[in-house]
């Protein structure tokens, strides 16, 4: 007798639900024309339609609200889409990205701009770079630094002569499964992937693949693409990836380090975006290279020292000049705003031979 009396009060739950679906939905309009005036506002002063900090600040004042039982994670996920699409009405982003779909690249502009953002796909970095810069995308999403495999060193030398800075930045969880057409470790003769993904997985694909070829290819979401062309390949990717191409998932999470992070710069000409203000929790990236004499690696840390402040990354890169020389990619704690930081980077540079500031932007939790 009980099961009429829960299908009845399942049905009246469900009549409940549809009718806040129907309140949620004209709210959110409401919410969507008025962001259609405020971009007719923009438009005429000139202003950027798209504003990271002020998305970030909408975010924390309602997770700050929020009385559960959702979590904060989850309000911040369905705002930022909230946002992504109102922004959409007003005026689509461009973001070059790397390509194809399923790439974590991807997944990175989606997680900063949301799902509305208009991704423009690119075979490289170095095609991000050159649309962000010429105009073709407003924004850019590149790889930076892996937890287990350091830097991205192309895309730290493609900084050093591009227009564009940082304006924010993106730390993903990275999970590598292997993929392929048939759901079985059998007959694999070939692994493709991006070459960090290869790097990333090198202790797995030793004990289970030992005599495949590992095979460096533009992207993961690329060599995920070749493998649903090849019975006996097979890539290097994430579930995205496995859904996009109808590949098998044949092992999941292949990483040699469980917790695998790939930090992901969001990039902009100045003209699109200037330097986010100070959110309290930022960091300030440049690279500089210094005259080829003892101790002068030395002097750049100096400044820092003298005047509290927290140097995050430094690492080096040639030159290519035949000389020796160095450029030297340096994260510090903060934001130029701040005097001490502003007092520290003048007197960096001039100890400096070559001195550029890369970005200034809220670093992520």
């Amino acid at each position: 007798m009980s099961q009429p009396q829960q299908s009845d009060s399942l049905a009246a739950l469900r009549v409940q639900i549809d009718a806040l679906d129907q309140q949620l939905l004209s709210m959110v309009n409401q919410r969507a024309r008025l962001a259609e005036q405020v971009g007719d506002i923009k438009r005429q002063e000139g202003s950027p339609f798209f504003r990271p900090d002020r998305v970030a600040q909408v975010i924390e004042k309602i997770q700050r609200a929020n009385p559960g039982p959702l979590l904060n994670q989850h309000v911040a996920s369905i705002w930022r889409e909230l946002m992504s699409a109102c922004l959409a009405l007003e005026a689509p982003q461009r973001v070059a990205v790397l390509g194809p779909e399923g790439t974590f690249c991807e997944q990175a502009a989606i997680d900063f701009f949301g799902g509305a953002a208009n991704l423009i796909y690119c075979a490289n970095f170095d095609e991000v770079f050159h649309a962000t810069a010429a105009g073709t995308a407003q924004y850019g999403v590149v790889g930076m630094e892996n937890s287990t495999e350091g830097v991205v060193a192309r895309s730290l030398d493609l900084f050093l002569r591009s227009p564009v800075h940082v304006v924010g930045e993106v730390s993903l969880l990275i999970r590598h499964n292997l993929l392929r057409q048939v759901n079985s470790l059998e007959g694999v003769e070939v692994v493709l992937a991006h070459p960090q993904a290869l790097a990333q997985c090198q202790g797995w694909l030793s004990q289970h693949l030992p005599h495949a070829e590992r095979r460096a290819v533009s992207s993961n979401a690329e060599g995920a693409r070749l493998a649903a062309t090849n019975p006996a390949w097979a890539g290097l990717a994430s579930e995205r990836a496995a859904a996009q191409f109808g590949l098998h998932i044949v092992a999941h999470a292949i990483q040699d380090e469980a917790y695998n992070r790939t930090r992901f710069a969001v990039i902009a000409l100045p003209q699109t975006l200037a330097m986010p203000p100070a959110s309290g929790r930022d960091c300030t990236s440049l690279v500089v290279s210094v005259p080829n004499r003892p101790g002068a690696v030395h002097d750049l840390l100096v400044p820092l020292k003298n005047n509290g402040v927290s140097m995050t990354r430094f690492e080096s890169r040639p030159a290519k000049s035949g000389q020796w020389e160095y450029y030297f990619y340096i994260d510090i704690a903060g934001h130029p705003s701040q005097p001490n930081v502003q007092a520290a980077l003048n007197e960096l540079q001039g100890l400096c031979a070559f001195y550029k500031v890369l970005g200034a932007y809220p670093v992520t939790e």
